[in-house]
């Protein structure tokens, strides 16, 4: 019987493998399904995101995503051919070069290494035009993990102050957002943006945090 040791040495091979992405991505219906008979829990499965996703970029009519945490690609992936414009930023050099080699065919993706807490106000530098925005909330102290805290409200004030204002977030994992102490905040983010941003709409569902620009009512 393999060890501890050795499956996890087999797993990292794994990973490393550029069929990796491809294999993760056969899960993602069983996934669903499995979700849907377990009653929907708070894990989601990723076709939830990318069909929340889509959802949010025809109504409100975007063309460009912006994906913060490329991973193993499988959001790019999904959205390849939805969108006219994709950047997705990847903070490890590894994991952005792969990407970069699996969407090499592709002229209208663009992977960046780098940290996203710099290419975010980068790239608003070079937008006219609203976007929907994918943050990852991953790497910023969540769940028990060291991130910079300040990252993710950087980010949220770089878009939200932009000078275009059509720009859509949606952010995965809202309730697992903790400061530095490790204790939750979604309700004080939540509360943060609507009063300092007030043309803007923030709700929660699926775990994952939508700010939209608020209707008005006529």
């Amino acid at each position: 019987m393999p060890s501890e040791r050795s499956v996890h040495s087999i797993r990292s091979l794994l990973k490393r493998s550029p069929l990796y992405a491809s294999f993760k991505q056969l899960g993602h219906y069983p996934d669903f399904w499995y979700w849907k008979l377990r009653g929907e829990p708070r894990r989601i499965p990723h076709l939830v995101k990318q069909r929340t996703i889509v959802e949010y970029a025809r109504a409100y009519g975007l063309n460009t995503l912006i994906e913060t945490g490329t991973y193993y690609g499988e959001m790019v992936a999904a959205m390849v051919d939805r969108f006219r414009r994709i950047y997705s930023i990847e903070l490890d050099p590894e994991r952005a070069a792969q990407a970069n080699q699996r969407f090499r065919g592709r002229s209208h993706v663009e992977i960046i290494h780098g940290n996203s807490q710099a290419v975010v106000p980068w790239l608003l530098d070079q937008l006219n035009e609203g976007c929907l925005w994918w943050l990852d909330a991953g790497y910023c102290g969540w769940r028990g993990t060291t991130g910079d805290s300040t990252r993710l409200g950087s980010e949220f004030s770089a878009i939200l102050s932009h000078k275009v204002p059509g720009h859509v977030i949606l952010m995965d994992d809202a309730d697992g957002i903790q400061d530095e102490h490790g204790s939750a905040i979604l309700a004080q983010v939540v509360a943060s943006i609507e009063s300092s941003y007030p043309g803007r709409e923030v709700t929660v569902a699926h775990n994952i945090m939508r700010i939209t620009p608020r209707r008005t009512v006529r």
